[in-house]
This record gives C-alpha cells, structure tokens and sequence, in this order.
C-alpha cells in the first residue's frame, strides 16, 4: 500500500474541498480507511472512516453532516468531501489503509492503521 493524499488547499469559510487518497500499490480497494488532521500544537485526531466494503462509515463529531467520505475500489482511491469549511478545520489531513479488517469494521484510531500518507494541507480562512 503506497499512499498519495492530494486536494488540499486554501478555502474561505464556508468553502468546500474535495481530498483524494489514492494507492499507487492497488491494494487500497481492500483495505479499511481513515482520515485524520493534525492541527498545529495538536495531537492527531480522527475525522472520518469507512470499511473495505463502503458499507460501514463513521465521523467525528466536529464534521458529522459536513464532511462525506466515500470510495471507489475500483480505483483504489478514497475520497473526502468536506463542505461548510470552518477556520478549526485548518490542518494537515493524512489517509490511512490498513488490510485484513472484516469488510464492515471501520477503524476510527491512529493506532489501528499501519499505511499512511503524506498529508495534505487544508488551510480555511476566516
């Protein structure tokens, strides 16, 4: 699993993004995702997860009715929606992968993923 988080950028509030996490190894559309943010001075914290299936989908509390996240396996990419965008959203958002989880867990700590990516940096302006 080789992953390449992309789509971040610099948005007003209110503004929407779309983050992609794609897996160069193609092993993605099998594997249990996660994103996560890490602000500056601030521990890493969960946003959203969502099995290997697409089924199951879990949110923070903070982004629960504004953020989606979605997959397609076929492409071996997870996607992020992010609407309504506040000033605390600004952060580095990083996607993780993590294989050989049942195809309805979804895994919403650092903890339970072994792959992750660059980080990509959503900068929302007040």
């Amino acid at each position: 699993v080789q992953l390449q988080a992309s789509g971040g950028g610099l948005v007003s509030a209110g503004g929407s993004l779309r983050l992609s996490c794609a897996d160069s190894g193609h092993r993605l559309n099998s594997a249990a995702v996660g994103w996560f943010r890490q602000a500056p001075g601030k521990e890493r914290e969960f946003v959203a997860a969502i099995s290997w299936s697409g089924r199951r989908t879990s949110y923070a509390d903070s982004v629960k009715g504004r953020f989606t996240i979605s997959r397609d396996n076929d492409n071996d990419t997870a996607y992020l929606q992010m609407n309504s965008l506040k000033p605390e959203d600004t952060a580095v958002y990083y996607c993780a992968a993590q294989l050989g989880v049942s195809f309805t867990i979804v895994v919403n700590t650092p903890t339970g993923y072994n792959y992750w990516g660059q980080g990509t940096l959503v900068t929302v302006s007040s």
